[in-house]
């Protein structure tokens, strides 16, 4: 198929490039035009004037929406989560597991192994395994009883599928250092999570290739200026990718300020940590047996702890946007190119390049999403989108 989308300002997101023309072939992009070509007949047309036209957002830890967990471990789960990232512009995402036993965790990373890419939704990048190598001390919302010290034969039978692409451990938990060295062999990235390790265990983490931080300032023990601890390696190490939950319950907008400053955009990704309640009515969910309750739109265990979020990747950026006073252009790299780079594939995604698979996003002036396109193909179009040319 032959897709052109016009008339709108590509944000690649290096330039910004008013009035440009994106051309589309074969699922990926072929070249980037100035002006129109409305006159251009071999085309599907697509009206873009007066919009943002981005790379698709890129969610790198998400564990689920619309009703659905990646822990369900069915087709059904990822097929209607994927359709529901689309509509909130994102076209790529981890799916994120949960501390769980061997069979439940080896049952979803095996659905992600062998299920199909969906037609109408964002494509699952492989799995982002949160736990079960974990601190009990700061578990927050993982199930306690599954929380537990590595597994190096565990590890190696989840791999086998060729799914896992991240894992977040707590790196002081003995036998922790075993499992990233087994796992940078596959090219799987390591985050620090749910951790209360000291600056210098971290050090010895991030030199083994840990290089990111879950949920920064969540699940972490809190910085002091004599023991900075995992927050105070994140800020200042510049190997380390800061994820983010930019809701404004998780981390305080003055302190969202605090981390751009320290990490800056090429080292600061957007996440969700989104739940499957995400996109319902507060009230009261289960994810593996445990409740979870929704009020306000904040999911809270019955302990009170936060239990991920309802957070969606295009509010997450905007109020990114609001927090550090950031232009679009400044803050759109935080959930495309930054997380492609973190994950390996900015040669494949998260830029408006020719070559690069054609995932775009058309934004209105609000940045809210009014159409989704992966690979070429139209997946999400707001009911009020007008297609038609003046």
């Amino acid at each position: 198929m032959r897709l052109l989308i016009e008339g709108g300002t590509l944000v690649t997101p290096e330039v910004v490039l008013p009035n440009h023309t994106l051309y589309i072939e074969d699922g990926r992009i072929a070249f980037l035009g100035v002006g129109s070509h409305s006159d251009d007949g071999e085309w599907f047309r697509v009206n873009a004037a007066g919009m943002w036209v981005v790379p698709g957002f890129i969610d790198i830890h998400v564990h689920g929406a619309a009703g659905y967990e990646v822990m369900d471990g069915t087709e059904e789960a990822l097929y209607s989560m994927a359709k529901f990232f689309a509509q909130h512009g994102v076209t790529s995402y981890l799916a994120t597991t949960i501390s769980a036993d061997f069979d439940n965790t080896l049952a979803a990373v095996d659905n992600v192994s062998r299920t199909n890419q969906p037609s109408n939704g964002a494509q699952h990048l492989g799995i982002h395994l949160e736990g079960p190598y974990l601190n009990p001390k700061y578990g927050g919302a993982q199930p306690p009883r599954q929380i537990r010290n590595p597994n190096l034969k565990e590890f190696e039978s989840w791999l086998r599928s060729g799914a896992v692409r991240m894992v977040t451990l707590a790196p002081e938990i003995p036998g922790s250092l075993p499992i990233i060295d087994r796992g940078i062999r596959d090219g799987i990235q390591f985050a620090v999570g749910h951790s209360m390790a000291s600056y210098e265990q971290l050090q010895v983490a991030i030199g083994r290739g840990l290089h990111h931080a879950t949920h920064t300032f969540n699940g972490m023990q809190a910085m002091n200026h004599r023991d900075p601890g995992v927050v105070g390696g994140v800020l200042t190490d510049d190997r380390i990718w800061a994820q983010l939950i930019c809701d404004g319950v998780h981390v305080h907008p003055a302190i969202v300020k605090l981390l751009f400053s320290a990490k800056g955009v090429k080292r600061t990704i957007l996440i969700t940590d989104a739940i499957g309640a995400t996109g319902l009515k507060d009230g009261i969910y289960s994810q593996l047996g445990q409740s979870i309750i929704v009020s306000q739109g904040i999911a809270r265990t019955n302990e009170g702890r936060l239990a991920g979020s309802t957070l969606t990747l295009d509010t997450a950026l905007r109020n990114m946007i609001s927090y550090c006073d950031l232009s679009l252009a400044q803050a759109l790299p935080m959930v495309t190119s930054v997380p492609a780079e973190a994950m390996g594939i900015a040669s494949r995604k998260g830029s408006l390049h020719p070559g690069l698979d054609a995932d775009i996003v058309l934004l209105d002036s609000k940045l809210n999403v009014r159409l989704s396109i992966i690979a070429g193909r139209v997946v999400y179009q707001a009911k009020d989108y007008n297609n038609s040319h003046n």
